[in-house]
């Protein structure tokens, strides 16, 4: 045993490494200046700015109704009417005359649409719109973003989500990025606010999972869709590379549709840059441990391509490095204060000692990276556990043929 529990130690060593290593490949988003004078200026498409960046006219003067817009921020809503208004006052310090902003209300029952018009405040760049019914064979989130990406009219999109919070110089940070890369896709994992036990254990997760099995570096410079990651509360698209993909009509019917717009991008041959938008957007996924259990379990098995053996795969190596050696700990400390006296268990002690507290030092460096607390870092073993029974209930409930309830709607 005390082989083995050396083997996951020295598994676990190379797992920090890599995951320090992986980090620091993430870019930063913007700096370069571009995306301000794009939003600041008028008559100039991207080709020109780079030609000619001392030759255009101000928009000054002029009401930005009149003008048509270069950036599209997409925001679809369903019964979100305790976050849109603090949505949309994030948006609109943005000053630029470029700007719209759509609303899709996705036929709340809560008041959405009344609390988005109240917060736009009369701004003439605001539009909400009424969401159609749901067709057959479409999935609540997709069609909302496709009704949304027919009624855009700017030259690059922002899909974002309701929950989401944008600091003032965000969307022209995003705006460096894109304009450098010129076409596809640009997004990014936000700093996650979490309140309840079941948030902090679960919601830092995401970021855990992708530092330590995703190559960051080979989601910009690799085709292989394989390579890829994306979050749904910040996409920013340029249009004629979403038409280039089909767009959401693409997988309609996806739990996952992020992940699918991403890929579809690269296997569009367009790039896919995965930055760090940590300090530009802030977002509380849910509220309470209902909704993260429900969204998880929504998102889990699909996410995998509903692989039974892969989500397998993925949970038995992640009970092997990270709950076998803190429940050794465990084991080894109870038997020697219950006087247990063995040479087995001085030789265990150590590599499962080891192996917690490497586990713990990689959720650590992640954690940090993505603006956590320190000390949650200890508490990965019961992340596990809980990530874990989430993926079996998703796994059961397409299995089952149960589905998933999410905003008062049943998906397969």
């Amino acid at each position: 045993m005390d082989i083995f529990l050396w083997t996951v130690a020295v598994a676990l060593l190379l797992q920090l490494l890599f995951v320090i290593w992986n980090l620091a490949q993430l870019p930063s988003l913007g700096g370069n200046g571009r995306g301000r004078a794009w939003l600041d200026r008028e008559g100039m498409s991207i080709g020109g700015l780079v030609q000619a960046e001392g030759a255009v006219r101000q928009a000054e003067g002029k009401e930005a109704k009149e003008l048509k817009p270069r950036l599209s921020v997409l925001i679809p809503a369903r019964d979100e009417a305790m976050n849109i208004a603090a949505c949309l006052r994030s948006v609109l310090v943005e000053p630029s005359p470029h700007l719209e902003v759509l609303v899709l209300d996705d036929r709340s029952t809560d008041g959405t649409a009344e609390a988005a018009i109240l917060a736009a405040a009369g701004d003439p760049r605001v539009r909400v719109l009424p969401g159609a019914a749901l067709p057959p064979g479409w999935l609540g989130k997709s069609h909302a973003c496709h009704q949304l990406a027919e009624a855009a009219r700017g030259e690059w999109w922002l899909f974002l989500d309701a929950d989401a919070r944008l600091a003032p110089t965000a969307l022209a940070a995003a705006l460096d990025t894109a304009l450098a890369q010129g076409q596809g896709l640009v997004t990014g994992f936000p700093i996650q606010e979490t309140g309840t036990w079941m948030e902090k254990l679960i919601v830092p997760m995401m970021s855990f999972s992708i530092a330590c099995h995703l190559p960051i570096r080979l989601v910009r410079q690799s085709a292989d869709p394989k390579f890829v990651a994306a979050h749904g509360a910040f996409l920013l698209i340029a249009a004629d590379s979403y038409r280039a993909t089909g767009g959401h009509a693409g997988f309609k019917g996806h739990l996952v549709d992020d992940m699918q717009l991403a890929g579809a991008v690269k296997k569009a041959g367009l790039p896919v840059t995965l930055a760090d938008v940590r300090p530009h957007i802030t977002m509380r996924m849910y509220q309470d441990a209902a909704g993260v259990w429900n969204g998880y379990k929504k998102n889990i098995f699909a996410g995998v391509g509903r692989n039974s053996l892969l989500l397998t795969a993925m949970l038995t190596i992640y009970g092997l490095l990270y709950l076998i050696p803190p429940v050794m700990l465990i084991i080894v400390i109870a038997l020697h204060v219950m006087g247990f006296p063995s040479e087995w268990l001085s030789h265990a002690f150590l590599p499962s000692g080891l192996g917690y507290l490497i586990g713990v030092c990689i959720k650590g460096v992640i954690d940090r990276r993505s603006g956590q607390p320190w000390w949650l870092s200890f508490f990965l073993p019961a992340s596990i556990c809980m990530l874990s029974a989430i993926a079996l209930a998703s796994w059961l409930a397409s299995f089952t043929g149960k589905g998933y309830e999410w905003k008062g709607r049943r998906y397969s």
